[in-house]
């Protein structure tokens, strides 16, 4: 099986922001890798309870500051800093005249109160004013009615809390304390918990309750994802110094490689799980791949990233990544990015997963003096409305595709 693909084509295209640069690869030669350089968010003020109290911020329901509109078609929607996790929910319109909204809620990370921007109007309004400070991550629901908030606690700060935070209503509930990882599905929540025997994944309702196990593993130290509807995705946390592996795991708890030994390794399923992007470092510099599950191929991409600064559309036609300009050639990645030792100044690129070409849509040096290290970005079901973080500063910005 070939693992490389020849570069067949660049060719020029005037996107909003200037010249888009495509870049075609087929099954044979090697790919164009990109180097990197990121500082992560400190972490805010901590919390032991995690349920709130009183505050004086405004009310919910009060319209705060307009966003900074950078460009007709990037926006700074928030300062920040924001916590890493926001969603894009499309809005049906309410009368037959209406107009389809699309809404990306947040939390600040100062206060964890909830914010909901509207990308038709430009209006943000706060929706949850129930406090909660020193909020790390942010996975919400699909439909945005809840998010599952991370914070550390403790006199030490060494408990891990998950709170499942009502996105409209003082209503939560804790999940158990310490787990490794959280994601969600359309009805369900995966949860990782990790030991010195081992890992434990369980799944629960979409409210956090009946969970019951689904997996067991002697490998500790993992990430989990759902990939599709009766699978999952688990690798091993990711270190340069370290070779990683990505598995699947069935509805019957079995797993099977489907990437490494790759140092450095970090892995991204599409949402059927019929594709994972893979990125990985050899000699400090990066490379991402694709890897067909049903098949095994393996399609280098022209483009050097960690695969957590990417998202998949929602039919999978197409991955949005930021990617470094000047990546640091004296780096351990993706260490130094995820400690904040490193930052980097990154473009947007698009993977097109179908016809096989790369282009670059947005080049923010062109728009906007200061670097932005894109991480945690997320993509609206209609692919129309990209939003993501800057690392540096833990701004919220938003771009129209």
């Amino acid at each position: 099986m070939q693992r490389t693909f020849i570069i067949i084509g660049i060719v020029a295209a005037i996107v909003a922001i200037g010249a888009g640069v495509y870049f075609f690869f087929f099954a044979q030669g090697p790919g164009v890798v990109v180097a990197p350089s990121g500082v992560t968010l400190p972490i805010a003020g901590q919390t032991s309870g995690g349920t709130g109290g009183a505050t004086t911020l405004p009310e919910a329901g009060s319209i705060t500051a307009s966003p900074t509109n950078v460009s007709a078609r990037l926006v700074k929607i928030s300062a920040g800093p924001v916590v890493p996790g926001a969603i894009i929910i499309d809005t049906k319109p309410s009368t037959a005249s209406g107009t389809p909204d699309r809404l990306v809620q947040y939390l600040e990370q100062e206060s964890g109160n909830v914010f909901s921007y509207s990308a038709n109007t430009g209006v943000i309004t706060r929706i949850n004013n129930k406090t909660i400070p020193g909020i790390q991550t942010a996975t919400w629901l699909p439909n945005a009615s809840a998010a599952l908030v991370r914070y550390l606690s403790g006199a030490d700060f060494s408990t891990i809390n998950t709170y499942l935070l009502a996105a409209s209503s003082s209503s939560g509930s804790f999940l158990a304390q310490n787990l490794g990882t959280v994601a969600v599905s359309a009805t369900k929540i995966l949860t990782l918990a990790s030991g010195v025997t081992g890992s434990v994944g369980s799944l629960a309702r979409a409210d956090g309750s009946h969970p019951t196990t689904v997996f067991a593993t002697p490998l500790t130290s993992l990430s989990a994802s759902f990939a599709g509807k009766s699978q999952y995705l688990i690798y091993t946390k990711p270190s340069a110094l370290l070779d990683g592996y990505a598995f699947l795991v069935d509805s019957a708890g079995r797993f099977s490689r489907v990437a490494g030994p790759l140092p450095g390794l970090v892995a991204l399923a599409s949402p059927s799980g019929k594709q994972i992007l893979v990125s990985y470092a050899l000699q400090s510099s990066m490379h991402t791949e694709l890897v067909n599950t049903a098949t095994g191929e393996i399609i280098p991409l022209p483009i050097g990233t960690i695969a957590d600064k990417c998202v998949w559309t929602a039919d999978e036609k197409a991955l949005y990544c930021g990617v470094p300009v000047s990546p640091s050639a004296n780096a351990h990645y993706p260490d130094d990015w995820y400690r904040g030792t490193l930052s980097f100044s990154d473009r947007i690129w698009k993977i097109d997963t179908v016809s096989r070409y790369a282009q670059m849509i947005l080049d923010f040096s062109q728009m906007h003096a200061a670097a932005i290290d894109v991480t945690a970005p997320a993509i609206d079901p209609a692919a129309s409305l990209l939003v993501f973080l800057n690392k540096n500063d833990g701004s919220l910005w938003g771009y129209t595709l």
